[in-house]
């Protein structure tokens, strides 16, 4: 079996590497000839709308995939009248776009925060009193990691903050009052069957994931999961997706989901029986998935802009170190460290022992 990736940054690199024991090859497209994938995959370089690149990779491979939702859905829509592509157009273009996706969500009865589209500095001030300060400006398209987002605190705070996002298409929303983040990751395969990880309790620094941790037996999981059901069922999905949530007690409010495998799944390498990385090729190659369970209290830590001391990191034990190859850069994610332990309270004190390792 063959699969195809459009991308090749880390996400793609993981999937390769859990392919390989499975005997599943990898072949990415990608418009750098740095790609960090091409150490241990084969690499078409070429531009995602370049339809001639696009059909060498579908005339290779059996399926293709994706390894983040910004490749351009024209090409998605092409590839598809070639081969099998998983996920689908439908998820991609909606996960594309905040409002298409905040739309979805409240059809499907998914809660989410109150927003509301914004196209003119006109409209941002009326949204601020109607939907009231403090509150959060995000472009429509193509923000990640705290890009292309403003927090409102002060009426005055309007003009800046639609100059500060391009005055894009953007949309306004509630600023929530949590009391933690939290993301679920699942699965899906064509024939419907799923698999569900343990919620994630995620921290952010600067708009950057920091730390992630699998929760055990939380009481929200039930929900959570069923909430992750509906929206792939809408989406006839196949593959990894993940659902990030804000929960307030018992609640759970939807902030946006990602088509992919994701960041906050990165524990589940060492800490599930079966990988995120793994479950999504069985997914999309159509194969029985994996058990998903986590194996014991398990946690990673993101590597952002620089390298820790390597010797002192694989000191501590149950740390696990995923390098990216790619080179350090103020705000850019390099590798990450899993870490798992037999109980929570040692699970925390590694934490904090990485976290003081970190440059």
């Amino acid at each position: 079996m063959i699969v195809g990736i459009l991308g090749g940054g880390q996400l793609a690199r993981m999937m390769a590497l859990a392919g390989h024991p499975l005997g599943i090859k990898v072949i990415f497209l990608d418009p750098s000839d740095e790609a960090c994938s091409k150490e241990v995959a084969t690499g078409i370089q070429g531009d995602y709308t370049d339809e001639k690149q696009l059909t060498r990779l579908a005339d290779q491979c059996d399926v293709i995939t994706y390894e983040f939702e910004n490749v351009p859905q024209q090409s998605v829509d092409f590839l598809s009248r070639l081969t099998r592509v998983h996920p689908g157009s439908k998820a991609l273009a909606t996960a594309q776009d905040r409002l298409h996706e905040k739309n979805m969500f409240q059809k499907l009865g998914i809660p989410t925060a109150q927003f509301a589209a914004i196209d003119s500095l006109e409209q941002l001030e009326q949204a601020i009193n109607t939907i009231g300060l403090p509150a959060v400006l995000k472009t429509r398209r193509l923000g990640y990691d705290g890009k292309g987002q403003a927090v409102l605190r002060d009426p005055g705070d309007a003009k800046a903050a639609w100059q500060s996002i391009g005055q894009s298409p953007a949309i306004l929303e509630a600023f929530v009052k949590f009391d933690r983040e939290i993301s679920i990751i699942a699965t899906r395969s064509a024939n419907g069957e799923t698999a569900y990880y343990p919620l994630t309790e995620n921290v952010h620094v600067d708009g950057i994931l920091h730390t992630s941790k699998a929760l055990s037996a939380c009481p929200v999981q039930p929900k959570a999961e069923a909430l992750s059901e509906t929206l792939m069922t809408e989406l006839n999905y196949v593959g990894v997706i993940a659902l990030e949530l804000f929960q307030q007690g018992d609640k759970l409010i939807a902030n946006e989901f990602a088509p992919r495998v994701h960041n906050s799944g990165h524990w589940t390498m060492e800490g599930a029986y079966t990988g995120q990385f793994e479950n999504h090729l069985r997914a999309v190659c159509d194969l029985p998935l994996g058990d998903s369970h986590a194996v014991g209290p398990s946690a990673m830590v993101n590597l952002v802009g620089a390298i820790p001391d390597i010797a002192a990191i694989l000191a501590i034990p149950g740390c696990h170190l995923h390098l990216y190859d790619k080179a350090p850069r103020s705000g850019r994610k390099i590798g990450h460290i899993n870490i798992c332990a037999p109980d929570d309270n040692i699970l925390s004190q590694r934490i904090e022992q990485i976290t003081l390792l970190l440059p």
